[in-house]
């Protein structure tokens, strides 16, 4: 069996971060909030998940899905982005 590479136990020093005032918080590499990203937040705290996806069969290119499997974990995911993008491109387009 593999050894993790990374250790479960925190190296972080809680009772300083806890002990550290707001104003001493570096917050100048952090972009500004703007009423458009509070408009499309969404706290889903406590709540199901929404489920969009739907189970469907697809045929496509055998070299292609072993293409996108060889880019790693996700690549069902990533399909599915390209396809969204090809979708509201042609929508607005």
């Amino acid at each position: 069996m593999k050894k993790p590479t990374t250790s479960r136990k925190s190296r972080t020093d809680w009772r300083r971060l806890d002990a550290l005032k707001d104003s001493k918080i570096d917050l100048s590499d952090t972009p500004e909030l703007t009423p458009a990203m509070f408009a499309r937040a969404v706290v889903r705290r406590g709540l199901k998940p929404v489920v969009r996806k739907k189970l469907l069969t697809l045929r496509i290119d055998s070299d292609v899905v072993e293409w996108y499997r060889n880019q790693g974990a996700g690549y069902q995911t990533r399909i599915n982005a390209l396809l969204r993008a090809y979708m509201e491109e042609r929508r607005n387009g």
